[in-house]
């Protein structure tokens, strides 16, 4: 397979003819190769962008607003071509790649009823001849940049409500990922989207985050990826004073109230934490349970694991694929060495998965115990590993969950209102789900606070970081 670039509305090969291969990684094959893109792609797609903005701008919000719902649309009855590229490229089951494709029909939907309400204000004036008018206005040409684990939505939390807001949109998917953003793209221009608007640029980051960075005609920045990464970028952001949105990743503490079923405690905990094979920004990750119901709760945990099908996500029977690449394959081997180290008790998995001749598959992995210095208990895992604590009383609970640099999801399972609410409260976390692991949906908002970054995505304030405030004091 031939996979291409979308600049200003036409697919089009890398200006240097470069290219790089996509491999998937449930069998380590070349998928295709990808335009590698250049400097000049990028200064051609932040021109094409630049161009489009203000005839976009200027064209009437309801007007936008169909275009989405088309677009919405067009996504939907490309819902299966989406969701096997998203399988063959991440790795992930064909039926949570659905899920993606099925949220971003959502997401796009949502943001076309949110662009017929970006309202303005009037504010009286102190005489009968003055007023004073709040409008809200598109910011201009924005750069977004995604990470590979949920390829297709991503990206799309960032396109649909730039272009409900008024703005055109610059986009490097993760150079392992590109396929189904490619075709959102497509679904895009045939919605009626014009051309320039959207431009989708694949390949690896550095030529084209440092042309878009240092362009003053882009005047936003939206990032989903790692906190090194994101402060480079907001460093980068300065020179030029882009705003910035930043989604840098969590380590999501769960805390499990002595109140529930250890049983169904268990189960809903291990769905959370393997889907995806765990690489999931917001998936559960501490395992925090009340010292009453611990030993119950680890069997169970355990159990669950333990009954995982490890699969090609392309097989229906598959509960749990394969990691990204070979890097994240390493990186969790480093994590689990480091924990046995330490003493903790790796109770099932620890190890690859020696059933597939290719791929990187590790199995689901469950750690009791780990003290607070092992590298997994500060470190963002984002593989299939869990860990399980126990704790004393909601206090103790609650400071041993904010004890990372960490704050986009946290959790809380408890049969109780007033430990929900009184937990919930001292979580410090942009996002906290109690008795659900679902940390998103279009009409929600999503982001988190301390390191895990700023600005949120989605929800009745999806398009506040693509707009800029005008003031206009009228005299009559």
């Amino acid at each position: 397979m031939t996979y291409f670039q979308f600049i200003a509305g036409a697919e089009t090969a890398a200006s240097d003819g470069g290219t790089y291969d996509i491999l998937n990684p449930a069998d380590t094959g070349r998928l295709g190769t990808a335009p590698q893109a250049t400097r000049k792609d990028t200064r051609q797609a932040i021109a094409a962008a630049a161009d489009a903005f203000p005839g976009w701008a200027a064209t009437d919000p309801w007007k936008r607003s169909a275009i989405l719902r088309r677009a919405a649309a067009e996504v939907a009855s490309r819902s299966a071509e989406i969701a096997t590229a998203i399988t063959r490229e991440s790795g992930k089951p064909l039926a949570q790649a659905r899920g993606e494709v099925t949220q971003t029909v959502e997401l796009f939907d949502w943001c076309a009823d949110e662009a017929r309400r970006v309202y303005g204000r009037i504010v009286p004036g102190r005489s009968a001849a003055t007023q004073h008018q709040i409008l809200y206005e598109p910011v201009g040409v924005v750069a977004a940049f995604t990470a590979w684990n949920f390829p297709v939505l991503l990206m799309s939390r960032k396109i649909a409500p730039a272009l409900a807001a008024g703005c055109s949109i610059v986009c490097r998917p993760a150079d392992e990922a590109p396929g189904g953003a490619l075709i959102v793209a497509q679904c895009l221009r045939d919605a009626g989207v014009p051309r320039g608007v959207v431009n989708v640029l694949t390949g690896l980051p550095q030529d084209i985050s440092e042309e878009v960075m240092a362009d003053p005609r882009v005047r936003k920045i939206s990032f989903t990826g790692s906190i090194p990464v994101g402060r480079m970028l907001a460093r980068a952001a300065a020179d030029t004073l882009k705003r910035v949105t930043l989604e840098l990743g969590g380590h999501a503490p769960v805390i499990v109230h002595e109140d529930v079923d250890a049983a169904w405690a268990a189960r809903q905990s291990a769905t959370g934490k393997f889907r995806n094979a765990g690489q999931v920004c917001a998936s559960p990750t501490r395992f925090l349970v009340h010292e009453s119901c611990f030993d119950a709760y680890v069997q169970a945990f355990v159990a669950e694991a333990e009954g995982l099908t490890l699969g090609d996500g392309m097989n229906d029977a598959t509960d749990m694929g394969p990691l990204i690449n070979m890097k994240r394959l390493q990186a969790v081997e480093e994590l689990i060495r480091d924990a046995r180290e330490r003493s903790a008790t790796i109770a099932t998995g620890g190890r690859r998965s020696t059933r597939f001749q290719g791929g990187y598959y590790y199995e689901p992995t469950v750690i009791v115990d780990a003290p607070e210095d092992a590298r997994v208990m500060q470190e963002e895992p984002f593989g299939p590993i869990a860990l399980i604590n126990r704790f004393t009383d909601v206090e103790d609970g609650i400071r041993r969950a904010n004890q990372t640099e960490f704050g986009l999801a946290a959790y809380v399972l408890t049969g109780s209102l007033e430990r929900a609410q009184r937990t919930a409260a001292g979580l410090e976390a942009g996002v906290v789900g109690v008795n659900s692991f679902v940390a998103s949906a279009a009409e929600t908002p999503f982001g988190g606070v301390k390191q895990s970054g700023y600005g949120r995505e989605g929800g009745p304030g999806a398009l506040d970081d693509y707009l800029s405030t005008k003031y206009v004091n009228l005299s009559f």
